[in-house]
């Protein structure tokens, strides 16, 4: 099983893309692991929410609201601590078994204040057959089309 990984730091309000398309769509992906890290553990009063998204989601309003009905939503996982160290890091993440073979979003919100956020996040690369990659891409195409003004 091969695996690809990526890292980073996200601000709050603030969204990455991860570049994962190919030419030919024959090169699927799952995620394994996603995990989140407070930038000063045990310093700062959090509380973070971190998605995954099949398309972007440029509403910043809607960060810190979870909708597991959402076609789009892949992975989200939610941080709280306090400065005081009287609720422990607590860290609750959900993943959904898709296969998919476009980019992907990352979104944050820190709904107590406005720090930053580490991530890190696991993929299962997956050789897709010409049905398979014709399902996931028509499934993308459908929620771009689904979530258009």
């Amino acid at each position: 099983m091969a695996i690809r990984s990526f890292r980073g730091k996200l601000a709050d309000l603030g969204s990455e893309t991860i570049a994962l398309h190919t030419n030919d769509g024959s090169t699927g992906y799952r995620i394994i692991k996603l995990e989140i890290m407070s930038i000063q553990p045990g310093v700062l009063d959090e509380a973070h929410v971190v998605q995954i998204f099949t398309i972007p989601h440029t509403d910043t309003s809607f960060y810190d609201n979870i909708d597991f009905s959402d076609p789009t939503l892949l992975a989200s996982a939610f941080l709280q601590q306090d400065d005081q160290n009287y609720n422990p890091g607590f860290e609750s993440i959900s993943f959904d078994n898709k296969t998919f073979n476009q980019d992907v979003y990352v979104t944050h919100a820190d709904v107590k204040g406005s720090a930053a956020i580490n991530y890190h996040i696991e993929l299962e690369i997956v050789k897709l057959d010409l049905t398979e990659n014709t399902v996931a891409t028509l499934k993308d195409i459908r929620n771009i089309i689904r979530n258009e003004p």
